[in-house]
């Protein structure tokens, strides 16, 4: 019953009535309508963004009304085209979401131009997160999705049966990311490509092309590091990736003296027990935990070579202690003057 002497919403007033008087409709279309007002106002959305198992709250009108399962309800009568034009519109006006999937791609989208404006590109890395989303999840997710669609297109084309499409990417959709970053998807690593995107804004920005590890960081990308990996690897890039290191970039093919020597046994020997060794001097014992690396300090150090080396000598002496009896004895003695145990067992020391 309505109390004229207590002042009412106009807006409020107006669909009451068109929903008792001029529109009669059926008593559950019209608690599911209330629902949806009371739904807006009490949590100020703009749109029927509803869980699907959501019930409103004793203390509403109406109260415990289904209203997720009801919205879900009212998607699945409309398409299936049983939903009247005129039920339609209303659910339009209070701002029915027809498909989550849609609001969620929107959602990603606006998170993306946000990065993308944010870092010149995008090409997040699969952990980045922008204001709360989880951006570099969905883009990996888009990727893949893009992938699928290439994939039917290409079957396609050569008079192959496609299965399904549900999971490829729309081209709308695509289109929208490519107006954001046209190489948001490469055919290649994706973090490959965001180095080289963040090398090429490095360069045009005045700077000079990285080659040494640890020299420029950008975004947490070691561009050295990856500049010097890709010269070394140049056989493994696509012709592409070849053709854009050397005309955007100046970069070639890592030669010969460039390339880290290959260690032969002796020479693992030999850094394994320089390693033992440093360990046992710092310890003074050599009841080294499995999962224990030793770092060191690289021996004739060229120019640019300014990492340790890392020598796993936990797993080392684990394996030493399997293949004891195929030890020289000169090996074995020298492993003897640092108090090798020669049983496997739990440590009784670790390491700082």
């Amino acid at each position: 019953m309505l109390r004229f002497s207590t002042p009412r919403d106009p807006a409020l007033l107006a669909r009451f009535v068109k929903l008792r008087v001029i529109e009669p409709e059926n008593a559950f279309w019209r608690r599911g309508i209330e629902a949806c007002v009371r739904y807006l106002k009490e949590t100020g959305a703009e749109q029927l963004r509803v869980p699907y198992g959501f019930v409103t709250p004793e203390d509403w009108v109406p109260a415990g009304f289904p209203l997720g399962t009801w919205l879900a309800d009212q998607r699945r009568f409309n398409k299936a085209g049983r939903l009247t034009a005129a039920r339609v519109g209303e659910l339009d006006e209070l701002g029915m979401v027809w498909s989550h999937q849609d609001v969620a791609f929107e959602e990603g989208l606006t998170a993306a131009c946000a990065w993308a404006a944010a870092h010149g590109h995008f090409l997040p890395p699969a952990t980045a997160v922008w204001d709360g989303y989880p951006i570099g999840t969905w883009a990996k997710n888009m990727r893949t999705a893009a992938r699928i669609a290439d994939t039917i297109v290409e079957r396609r084309e050569a008079g192959l049966r496609v299965e399904s499409s549900a999971k490829a990417l729309t081209q709308a959709r695509r289109e929208a990311l490519d107006e954001i970053d046209p190489g948001w998807c490469p055919v290649w690593d994706a973090g490959w490509q965001r180095c080289f995107r963040l090398a090429q804004a490095h360069v045009q920005g005045g700077g000079a092309v990285p080659t040494v590890p640890g020299e420029v960081i950008v975004q947490g990308e070691d561009l050295g590091r990856w500049a010097q990996a890709s010269r070394l690897g140049w056989d493994a890039l696509m012709p592409v990736q070849q053709w854009m290191l050397e005309n955007v970039l100046g970069l070639a093919p890592a030669e010969e003296h460039e390339r880290p020597v290959k260690r032969t046994q002796e020479d693992k020997w030999a850094l394994n027990l320089r390693a033992a060794r440093q360990f046992h001097a710092r310890e003074g014992h050599l009841n080294v935990p499995r999962k224990h690396v030793e770092h060191l300090e690289p021996e004739g150090r060229r120019e640019g070579a300014e990492e340790l080396l890392a020598v796993k000598l936990g797993m080392v002496l684990d394996n030493i202690r399997k293949r004891a009896d195929k030890l020289t004895e000169q090996r074995r003695a020298h492993l003897d003057q640092l108090g090798m145990r020669w049983t496997s067992g739990a440590t009784s020391r670790s390491t700082r």
